[in-house]
């Protein structure tokens, strides 16, 4: 990587923060520039550290994640914002990625797991435990009134989010489709505006539920 993933560590357990720091800090590219215990704290120095990733816990004092997370997007899209938490419930998962969050990690998971979605969130790939996203592909399916993606995106803009769905960067988007890296920023950023999400996390789930991917193949 060309710099360091600047990270934001949120959780109200100081063992927890302990241990993601002990690990991350000697990782080549990763520099934590900041720890808050609960979300009031992290609205705020996330607003005066500008850090890339903020690995935000969701049941917290005084302010929890999912209202962090709101207050942060609101006011500065730039984080990406990796939720990393002991709960997979429905009531947790879909808020926070509804909110804005990038990718969705249990505690449980390992930390070479933790260390791939730190990177793959700074990248601007959306990383979700297996377990989160049939969960939310179950809650996206309870949906009555699916767009029409044939009236709304081109071909190529379908091309490009079937491949979003398959959890490929933006780089490898470009040389399978033999784009360059801003025409697919561009081609997302569309895509976004035109069926109305948030983040690349709610485009991909949007495919994988219209259809355009499935999470057992690999992109060819």
């Amino acid at each position: 990587m060309s710099k360091n993933i600047r990270i934001l560590l949120v959780d109200d357990h100081a063992m927890v923060r302990e241990g993601i720091r002990a690990f991350l800090t000697n990782k080549h590219g990763i520099q934590i520039v900041g720890e808050a215990e609960n979300g009031e704290i992290a609205v705020e120095l996330a607003a005066s550290l500008k850090p890339d990733v903020i690995l935000m816990d969701l049941v917290m004092p005084v302010m929890n994640g999912l209202d962090a997370i709101r207050l942060i997007k609101a006011h500065d899209s730039h984080p990406r914002i990796l939720v990393i938490t002991s709960f997979a419930e429905n009531d947790k998962v879909f808020p926070a990625i509804k909110a804005g969050a990038s990718g969705y990690l249990l505690k449980d998971s390992t930390p070479q797991q933790l260390l791939q979605a730190v990177e793959d969130v700074a990248n601007g790939d959306s990383p979700l435990h297996p377990l989160v996203t049939q969960k939310i592909l179950s809650e996206l399916n309870k949906s009555t009134s699916p767009a029409q993606l044939n009236e709304h995106l081109s071909g190529r803009e379908i091309e490009v989010l079937k491949q979003i769905a398959q959890g490929l960067s933006n780089l490898e988007i470009a040389q399978l489709l033999h784009l360059s890296e801003n025409t697919v920023r561009s081609h997302i950023s569309t895509i976004l505006v035109k069926l109305h999400l948030s983040n690349r996390t709610q485009a991909a789930l949007y495919a994988l539920r219209e259809g355009l991917a499935d999470l057992g193949k690999t992109s060819s």
